[in-house]
């Protein structure tokens, strides 16, 4: 199923724009809003909607908030969950929110209009396995680091570990494999 409508709420301009651009070629009108305040004035506008694709960190807000009231307004749209630091129980609760799937970043167009277009029940949509103790750790290391801006001082300091220690924890990336595991 392809909608012919669709919400993207996405506080990255740039990646925002290159969705918008990338749904676009599928034939797809694109409402675009930055964080919950404009998401929910733009609901407010809209005649239909099929499908919406939410960012889960916007900022200060929760991408998860706007499920309910989009729903209640547009029982049928489908609702996709996008977020750079994906978990199980991150997972299950969007879905329980009533998301109709939940993808981790980078995800393509592609594989976006196919998450929507799945069938929520379909048993092969949950990871057979949890993640890995080093993509856990490499997630939440990724989550504190982009917290403070990047700078690997503060970040360290609020990990409770020096600073090099950070930087060498980085080189090392969970391998592709440990990622695989929990698909």
């Amino acid at each position: 199923m392809t909608p012919e409508s669709l919400l993207l709420l996405e506080d990255d301009a740039l990646l925002a724009e290159q969705a918008r651009r990338a749904f676009a070629r599928h034939g797809i009108e694109v409402h675009h809003a930055a964080d919950l305040q404009q998401a929910h004035a733009l609901l407010a506008t809209l005649a239909t909607l099929d499908a919406a694709v939410l960012d889960q960190n916007l900022g200060n807000d929760n991408g998860l908030d706007l499920i309910q009231p989009l729903l209640a307004r547009f029982p049928n749209c489908r609702v996709l969950v996008l977020t750079g630091y994906g978990s199980i129980p991150a997972a299950v609760a969007a879905t329980r929110r009533g998301a109709h799937n939940y993808l981790t970043k980078p995800a393509s167009a592609g594989e976006i209009l196919d998450a929507l277009g799945r069938d929520p029940a379909d048993i092969g949509d949950l990871p057979e396995a949890p993640p890995s103790l080093q993509r856990l750790e490499w997630e939440h290391i990724q989550r504190v680091l982009d917290a403070h801006d990047g700078n690997i001082s503060r970040a360290a300091e609020a990990l409770g570990i020096h600073r090099r220690t950070l930087q060498r924890r980085l080189k090392k990336r969970p391998s592709p494999s440990h990622f695989q595991r929990d698909r």
